[in-house]
């Protein structure tokens, strides 16, 4: 359905419909809400060209995904927070745009956006410790928003996150409950600051437990299933092994189940297993009892919350710096358990 259709259905003129969906404030609250109402039933959609022309707006939305973490581009992380934040900016009439460019081009694809007025805003995926595209966009004047924080930048930005440093420590203190002490830490890349915090938490936990963080114990790297499984395996063959995993993703504790079974070890009862949960639309943590213990956070609903921030940030260029911290839940599956009385490891 077009424009001039809804209108005739609605009896309205043209101009009407477009105001009302538009935000204009001449339009009633009532003849706005029964457009809107019918928009919604006939599955009209504005042109997004169509309203830029009207609006001069690009009614675009960037994302730049360098290709030094173009593997982020099939991570299913990713896909959720897309399919999450697209919905909502579709909602405003808005499409994104995804750049991939050299990690090296980065700042130069902003100042094109800005200066081409290609896009109205941008989204900053995985931010670095430190990372200095913040200070850029600042500097440039480009609406942006990041999905997550960036410890060390102290100038104000619009961040929607999760509570990570909680969330690991939380995780590390019911394990520590449960009579564990060699607990293992199976972490993302630790110059992202999603990971440099989740084992901020983990080595407080572990601290107020009047423990120390054993470095054999806690490895970084991209969150892959192989680098779950052969981490898993490495740690087992210690002399003194972990009794518990502590894992940054859903990927990687995949490969942390792969290595237990082959060593014939019963997730939750020989060793015990805890995952971060992004609550992904195709790979489900079990069905009615959770198949992993897991700190919870819906990527998706971050998507969400993170796109209508950044349309306030369009609409009012004055809007302070919008900053919404997301906390996750701790569920308990069936992948945790007691410490056993002697640590499972493999033979020598």
């Amino acid at each position: 359905m077009n424009l001039k259709s809804l209108a005739e259905a609605l009896g309205l003129s043209q101009t009407t419909v477009s105001r009302a969906l538009n935000g204009y404030p001449e339009v009633s609250e009532a003849t706005r809400k029964r457009v809107e109402e019918a928009a919604v039933r006939f599955g009209y959609r504005p042109n997004s060209r169509a309203k830029g022309l009207a609006t001069g707006r690009a009614m675009l939305i960037g994302q730049v995904i360098p290709t030094s973490t173009q593997h982020e581009m099939v991570n299913p992380v990713f896909g959720d927070f897309v399919a999450g934040a697209s919905q909502n900016l579709a909602q405003h009439g808005y499409d994104m745009l995804l750049t991939r460019v050299p990690g090296d081009d980065e700042g130069k694809v902003y100042r094109e956006f800005r200066a081409r007025g290609a896009v109205d805003g941008v989204i900053i995926q995985a931010p670095d410790v430190k990372d200095d595209r913040i200070a850029l966009l600042n500097r440039i004047g480009l609406p942006f928003i990041v999905h997550g924080r960036s410890t060390g930048v102290t100038e104000p930005y619009s961040w929607v996150d999760v509570n990570n440093t909680q969330a690991f420590r939380r995780a590390t203190e019911f394990l520590l409950q449960l009579g564990h002490r060699r607990i293992a830490l199976i972490n993302g890349l630790e110059r992202m600051d999603f990971a440099f915090r989740r084992r901020k938490g983990y080595i407080q936990a572990l601290e107020n437990a009047g423990l120390s963080a054993d470095p054999q114990l806690m490895c970084t790297d991209e969150m892959t299933e192989q680098f779950g499984y052969m981490k898993t395996r490495r740690m087992l063959a210690f002399e003194d092994p972990p009794t518990a995993f502590l894992c940054a993703s859903m990927i990687s504790a995949v490969g942390i189940r792969r290595a237990l079974q082959e060593a014939q070890l019963v997730m939750g009862r020989d060793v015990s297993v805890i995952i971060h949960d992004d609550d992904l639309s195709y790979l489900r943590n079990g069905e009615e009892i959770p198949i992993f213990t897991a700190t919870r956070s819906s990527v998706r609903h971050a998507g969400e919350v993170l796109a209508d921030a950044l349309m306030q940030l369009i609409s009012d260029p004055d809007h302070p710096p919008i900053n919404q911290l997301l906390e996750a839940q701790l569920v308990v599956g069936s992948s945790t358990g007691p410490a056993p009385l002697k640590a499972a490891r493999l033979p020598s």
